[in-house]
């Protein structure tokens, strides 16, 4: 396999930025012209005498702003552990550095412009969870990696990632045509990894968890729901077990993701928002292209439905069951399971229900194992693609149950896994809905607490927050980032200044004076009670009529994204 290098230096003089590569033995150095952007490779010799230099760990790579183009490097990181033998990283600490030495060119509103996508670009980059290595292929499973031909192992990083998984293809466009200056980038990839050494009755092996979340219909919970044209569903996470003995090694994967046809759930300042099942497009069509990718990709699929089969989310079960139906394939198996009926009032050990009822299936996909000497002696035929309404809580309660009984297969026992797979629970739910995930006391001990019910409120009432006045930057944030939205170097104007609506301001101010008068007159009583009365009930039905007229038109008062075209959010 054609590896990266892994350490460099970064030299930056007025006319351009050197890349220079610090293995031992290397003299190639990335030439990047700050003013015709062209980059090229050229060697040690080249690179001019500069004031400012700097180790770097990794390159990122480059995007336009408003003010030109960026380049972005990772300037801190913190070994995970390794691999098969490979050393894979977490990135800590990036830098945005600007090809342009002056902002001199810029109006003032440009410039307000170009520092909202460098909040947004640092914002993103501050998201916990950037994970890379320079010699080994982090996007793959380890079964997929055994599958394939001497030729894609002579490619680099880069032309043989999974793009799914790469965050920053979009960042990396540049140096994609130019086979000879992939040794200067690696596929970073979003998501959680553990790694951990265990030792049962004295005999002592590596348990490796890996999450790798989906670059396609990226975005935070509210706003990316379903699957798009493509049949890429949003929060799509590839899971992986992996465990390490004696040069042996088994794999178990899962994944998880929206359920896969077109609605959607918009923020509108109530706890728990309506879904909404588009009623004019083809579900089927793109139901079927991501089932059909996912049997090419896996094998035989088992969908394990989670969500409520009464209330709001009733018509989403519905639907799915329809569309697995109506796409009758023998390669798919749909299990729907009422979560929160059948584990009501703290009766958490009813999983073992749903546990049973799948495993059968579990023995028939098993799952990837290779022997000390390289041979395969078992490929995982198949895999369980769980979802619920967000595909975190629910979802991992359910996965970290069924690889535990893949991980007992193999090893008898292993008293760790609870505190990794709620650890990974936490990860994926921060990247998506903002907060830690809920249910984690469960995954952690086994069973369910009473303090685990008040975390779980507090992270409730964190996610009403962050879903409703914070998230719509988080998901511009992520589009500008991977590209869904690209700044024209041509026409400047961008939709960051968006006018409000005379409600956004006036309403909530009413409501609030309404409020204040209202407690005023109960702590300032008047001469009489009636007098009293009268003020209370005038002030306090001005604030509820107020804040019904706020939740009527609760869109308009919510954090939207600005840069997604209205099309991909109905």
């Amino acid at each position: 396999m054609a590896t990266t290098y892994e350490s460099f230096c970064l030299h930056t003089t007025p006319e351009k930025f050197y890349i220079e590569a610090c293995d031992d033995g290397a003299d190639d150095v990335l030439a990047i012209d700050r003013v015709s952007t062209e980059i090229t490779l050229t060697v040690r010799k080249d690179i001019p005498p500069s004031d400012q230099s700097q180790p770097i760990c990794g390159l990122m790579g480059t995007i336009r702003l408003v003010a030109g183009m960026y380049l972005i490097v990772i300037t801190k990181k913190k070994k995970v552990g390794d691999l098969l033998g490979h050393a894979v990283w977490k990135a800590l600490d990036f830098d945005i550095i600007s090809y342009k030495k002056t902002m001199l060119h810029l109006t003032d509103n440009q410039m307000q412009d170009n520092k909202a996508f460098l909040s947004m670009l640092n914002h993103l980059l501050q998201t916990d969870g950037f994970y890379f290595a320079t010699n080994y292929d982090l996007t793959h499973s380890l079964q997929r990696l055994a599958n394939t031909s001497p030729e894609f192992q002579e490619m680099s990083l880069l032309e043989r990632a999974d793009q799914r998984f790469v965050w920053n293809s979009h960042l990396l466009r540049e140096l994609f045509p130019q086979p000879e200056l992939h040794k200067f980038a690696f596929p970073v990839v979003h998501g959680f990894i553990i790694m951990k050494s265990c030792c049962i009755n004295g005999k002592v092996f590596e348990w490796n968890l890996i999450s790798r979340r989906s670059c396609f219909r990226a975005g935070v919970r509210y706003y990316v729901r379903g699957i798009d044209t493509e049949g890429h569903a949003a929060n799509f996470v590839e899971t992986e077990q992996i465990v390490q003995y004696n040069n042996g090694k088994a794999s178990f994967v899962q994944t998880r993701g929206s359920i896969p046809f077109y609605w959607s759930q918009r923020p509108n300042l109530k706890y728990k928002p309506k879904p909404q099942i588009n009623k004019t497009i083809n579900h089927l069509d793109g139901f079927s292209r991501h089932l059909d990718a996912q049997i090419i990709i896996y094998g035989k699929q088992v969908l394990l439905n989670l969500i409520n089969q009464k209330g709001s989310e009733k018509p989403l079960e519905l639907a799915f069951d329809k569309m697995v139906t109506s796409f009758g394939s023998s390669m798919i198996k749909y299990v729907p399971f009422d979560f929160h009926k059948e584990c009501s009032r703290m009766r958490w050990h009813r999983l073992q229900i749903l546990l049973d009822m799948v495993a059968e299936l579990q023995e028939e996909f098993g799952y990837f194992l290779v022997e000390s000497d390289g041979s395969v002696l078992v490929q995982q035929e198949g895999i369980f693609r769980s979802n619920c309404m967000d595909c975190l809580d629910r979802t991992n309660v359910i996965q970290s149950l069924l690889a535990r009984r893949s991980l007992q297969s193999q090893l008898q026992r292993l008293n760790v896994l609870h505190v990794a797979w709620a650890d990974n629970a936490n990860a994926c739910a921060k990247q998506y809905a903002g907060t830690g995930a809920l249910k984690t006391d469960f995954t952690r001990t086994g069973k369910r607490t009473q303090l685990g019910l008040l975390m779980d409120g507090w992270n409730s009432m964190i996610r009403y927050y962050k879903n409703n006045f914070s998230d719509g930057f988080r998901q511009d944030s992520i589009d500008l980032f991977l590209g869904n939205y690209s700044v024209d170097e041509v026409d400047m104007t961008t939709p960051l200044r968006e006018l409000k609506d005379w409600k956004f301001l006036t309403l909530p101010i009413i409501m609030v004076v309404a409020f204040s008068m209202c407690i005023i007159c109960l702590l300032m009583a008047g001469d009489t009670w009636t007098e009293t009365l009268a003020y209370v009930l005038f002030w306090g039905t001005a604030s509820v009529m107020t804040f019904a007229v706020i939740l009527f038109n609760g869109r308009d008062f919510v954090d939207a994204p600005k840069l997604v075209q209205k099309e991909k959010m109905d």
